[in-house]
């Protein structure tokens, strides 16, 4: 799974949002350093939801504008879950193999 919809999933694993919620919470989960325009984040909406693993779960008008809620389906849910203990898996094994690797200037893990 790629980063931002890895981010997308996470932004959305607590409770519904809409677009621009999303764009806001993925920006705030990764510090910063995933910023989605509306346009990549709006293709990535339409791919998790064709491949089953958010759907719309309600629209309302804000100010003549659709605005549209997205949340997690139980497969969403099953999918962000093995990513992250792949992604915890993952750690364990970079830590162990870095657990003996001395580089100025890095410390070694605890």
């Amino acid at each position: 799974m790629r980063r931002p919809s890895f981010l997308i999933l996470s932004a959305l694993a607590p409770a519904p949002l809409h677009g621009y919620a999303v764009i806001k919470e993925v920006a705030r989960l990764s510090d910063g350093g995933t910023r989605l325009a509306a346009g990549t984040l709006y293709a990535a909406l339409d791919r998790l939801n064709d491949e089953g693993l958010l759907e719309v779960d309600r629209e309302e008008t804000v100010d003549g504008r659709l605005r549209r809620y997205y949340r997690l389906t139980d497969p969403g849910i099953a999918a962000l879950a093995a990513e992250a203990e792949q992604m915890r898996r993952d750690v364990r094994m970079v830590t162990q193999r870095l657990s003996g690797v001395r580089t100025a200037g890095v410390p070694r893990p605890a």
